[in-house]
């Protein structure tokens, strides 16, 4: 008997939403509705651990919103998680309990390692040309995850504290960024990347990719002024094209970058993360790179369908 559920990874810089449903017996997640909201939780977090009283009511209001979405599509279930931002606020607690007082939501905030492995189970879900080994890469705005395996399991996994908003946070003081804090910002993600990317080498002949970073640069790669989930979803985006598009952006203002069709809470960020997904691919070197629309949401659905087959 199939089961409806909401899913809900609350980002860094995002609040994502799918309902979905479950099918047990063929093994299968449903996407019913899917909804997306930039609500900036790690705004300043890289610099001050904490969430500051605007993005907890930013996200609050989010969650009374998908709390109301979930009980309009029937959700029997709501399963939340809370990633990067969560992870390093030492007032976490609070924005636990300002979700659950306010949404009835109870929020999850899980490990890197967690996040890795529900990302890659998400990333590859429905696809039906799977290498016997595959690496999924998902820059977030706080952290980015690697991960390495096959299908029935995860061989490597790796989280890196250097996601698109960090790291604008912590290296950018304009749009565009001198050359100097280009280069700090370039040399620090390679240093990071040098020091721990090797045991992926085994699979980088398929890598797929998740998160806004990938889809946006996807979208604009295609000529989109709109996303378009049928074109992004496994479009196969070429390291040619992801340098080049980092070659307009280092030098793109802030309103330079909107006129894209890059909307307002991706705009100022996504020069940072084409830059961090620019230095993986050459670093690895990763000529082309399948985008992924799902992930961590489509990972924790997974979670629970393997519970409930568990269960029959």
């Amino acid at each position: 008997m199939k089961k409806r559920i909401s899913s809900l990874d609350i980002g860094t810089n995002t609040a994502l939403l799918l309902i979905a449903d479950l099918e047990p017996e063929s093994g299968s997640v449903m996407p019913v509705f899917h909804k997306q909201t930039i609500v900036r939780l790690g705004k300043h977090v890289d610099a001050d651990k904490r969430i500051d009283s605007a993005a907890i009511q930013r996200l609050v209001d989010c969650m009374v919103e998908y709390r109301q979405l979930s009980d309009e599509h029937g959700s029997e279930a709501i399963f939340a998680v809370g990633t990067s931002a969560l992870r390093d606020a030492k007032n976490r607690d609070e924005v636990i309990e300002s979700v659950a007082r306010a949404a009835g939501i109870t929020v999850e905030c899980i490990s890197g390692h967690e996040e890795a492995e529900l990302t890659f189970c998400g990333a590859v879900a429905g696809m039906n040309d799977l290498t016997e080994r595959f690496t999924v890469i998902d820059i977030g705005g706080g952290s980015t995850e690697i991960s390495m395996g096959s299908f029935d399991a995860v061989e490597e996994r790796l989280s890196l504290d250097i996601g698109s908003v960090r790291l604008t946070e912590r290296f950018f003081s304009t749009l565009p960024p001198s050359e100097e804090e280009f280069e700090a910002a370039k040399m620090y993600i390679t240093m990071l990347f040098t020091s721990k990317i090797i045991p992926f080498f085994a699979g980088r002949e398929r890598v797929y990719g998740v998160a806004g970073t990938l889809t946006t640069i996807a979208q604009v790669a295609q000529e989109l002024q709109h996303f378009d989930a049928l074109k992004v979803h496994n479009y196969a985006l070429q390291y040619n094209d992801v340098h080049t598009f980092l070659e307009r952006l280092k030098s793109s203002t802030l309103e330079e970058i909107r006129a894209l069709g890059i909307p307002d809470g991706r705009a100022d960020v996504i020069t940072m993360g084409t830059l961090i997904l620019n230095q993986f691919m050459r670093l690895l070197g990763v000529g082309e790179i399948r985008v992924s629309i799902q992930g961590l949401r489509f990972g924790i659905a997974q979670k629970e369908l393997l519970r409930l087959r568990g269960n029959m």
